[in-house]
């Protein structure tokens, strides 16, 4: 596990790092890249990145990975009360859902989703208060470094 890092803007930035390292990985198995990381008390507890081609199944979503892992790191059951999810583009609505049932306590990314977005960009479901729980949202943390990699790569598959 990383080290704790007790200056919130830099614990944001540096694990959003991290994810875009998972990101970039996802694109050796022709996946699209994005990556998460899961934070509990500024540790590391959880990294991943996209599978779903690597995987062929379509709920293997950088998020999703990431929040499973971390509930079977932390061993505390499926709740992830004290966790924040980072992840370079906005979660969609499965993976925004994932993070409510998982009662995550933040959710930061990177890139905004015009087309999929759900916490604030087409869907605002962390944000809804007829939901049982809504976790804390930060958005931009390193977006356009984000926003370009996933640029990048599906420019890279139109030509």
């Amino acid at each position: 596990m990383e080290e704790p890092v007790t200056d919130q803007q830099s614990t944001d930035e540096d694990a959003m790092r991290l994810a875009l390292e998972e990101a970039r990985a996802a694109v050796a198995h022709d996946d699209v890249p994005i990556g998460a990381v899961v934070l509990v008390d500024g540790r590391v507890v959880a990294r991943r990145h996209n599978e779903r081609e690597l995987q062929g199944d379509p709920t293997a979503h950088a998020e999703i990975l990431a929040l499973r892992d971390a509930a079977a790191a932390v061993g505390d059951g499926w709740r992830l009360a004290d966790a924040t999810l980072v992840v370079t583009l906005e979660p969609c609505p499965m993976c925004a859902g994932a993070a409510l049932a998982a009662r995550v306590a933040r959710v930061v990314y990177g890139a905004v989703d015009p087309k999929a977005g759900a916490c604030g960009s087409l869907y605002n479901l962390c944000s809804d208060p007829r939901l049982n729980h809504e976790p804390a949202l930060t958005h931009g943390v390193l977006g356009e470094e984000c926003g370009e990699l996933l640029r990048a790569f599906f420019a890279d598959r139109r030509t």
